[in-house]
């Protein structure tokens, strides 16, 4: 028996965000999960045959070539992934009656900015990641309009450790932390960002681009000390509580450039679901919650 059930297919299910847009998405449909092995956009035509395939109502792309640095070295390879892919699989959506949900990035930015970016902002990216992101975006938007690009910026959420893990384990540890304090965006939680994509299943709901992070701007250095200061408050063994400062010209190990000032608004996605997105340092208190009911704020 057929199921009168959307079918939802998810790229790069086994992911950060990936793995949280199978669990919220489950709500609304069918959700066929896809990891690497079975869709691997370094393979565009294999991707784009597997939607026709399929035939689903909805796929969302949250897989990507997103190590930054590689990407300005392997940059065919980058644009296979970030750019070709994200192409053949709106062209293959369009031909299906599919929607494409392509997740973005804040890197298609050149970080000069003062306010945070708006979706009609124009895009100039500085390194080969955002340029082929915004390839990618070009591409799937010129397939069909209802389909839609999501920004989002700083993932962090409970299927793999992310920045804000790293420094809470390290002040439970003693260790020193540091952190960036002269580069700023807005914190993406992948509930949070899970939950309020669904918007975009309705038929109904406008194609184009979207940013969807949490409210506000920080830096690496305040996302950090906010992490460790809800670990605190929950009664966590916190042993470094304050995080030196470092300066982004000081990180001599980068190949690419990065965006200095790329914080998101995601005015356009709070009209659509009749909410505001919750302030980062709430979702950043909820998440490290999260890792005190796992008991993972405790020293190893």
């Amino acid at each position: 028996m057929t199921s009168s059930r959307p079918k939802i297919l998810i790229f790069g299910a086994r992911g950060r965000l990936g793995a949280a847009l199978v669990r919220a998405s489950v709500a609304d449909g069918e959700v066929h999960p896809l990891g690497r092995a079975e869709g691997n956009l370094a393979d565009p035509a294999a991707c784009a045959d597997r939607v026709r395939a399929e035939q689903p109502a909805i796929v969302i792309n949250s897989a990507a070539l997103t190590n930054v640095d590689l990407c300005e070295t392997e940059r065919d390879l980058a644009r296979t992934v970030n750019a070709d892919a994200a192409g053949a699989l709106a062209r293959a959506c369009t031909e299906v009656g599919a929607r494409l949900i392509q997740i973005s990035t804040d890197y298609v930015f050149s970080g000069q900015g003062k306010e945070p970016y708006a979706e009609d902002d124009s895009p100039e990216p500085i390194s080969w990641y955002g340029q082929t992101k915004l390839e990618g975006e070009q591409q799937v938007m010129a397939a069909e309009s209802r389909h839609a690009v999501v920004r989002v910026a700083w993932v962090f959420g409970p299927d793999r450790d992310s920045f804000v893990d790293k420094a809470v384990q390290s002040s439970l540890r003693g260790e020193p932390v540091k952190a960036v304090a002269d580069k700023w965006s807005s914190p993406s939680y992948t509930l949070d960002i899970a939950d309020a994509l669904r918007a975009l299943f309705a038929p109904a709901a406008p194609g184009g681009i979207y940013h969807l992070c949490n409210r506000g701007v920080c830096t690496w250095r305040d996302w950090a000390e906010e992490g460790i200061r809800a670990a605190a408050a929950l009664g966590a063994p916190v042993q470094t509580r304050t995080v030196e400062p470092l300066r982004l010209a000081e990180l001599g190990a980068m190949v690419a450039p990065r965006p200095v000032y790329s914080p998101l608004s995601s005015a356009r996605i709070e009209a659509l679901t009749g909410r505001p997105m919750r302030p980062w340092p709430e979702a950043v208190a909820a998440y490290v919650r999260l890792l005190a009911e796992a008991g993972r704020l405790r020293v190893d």
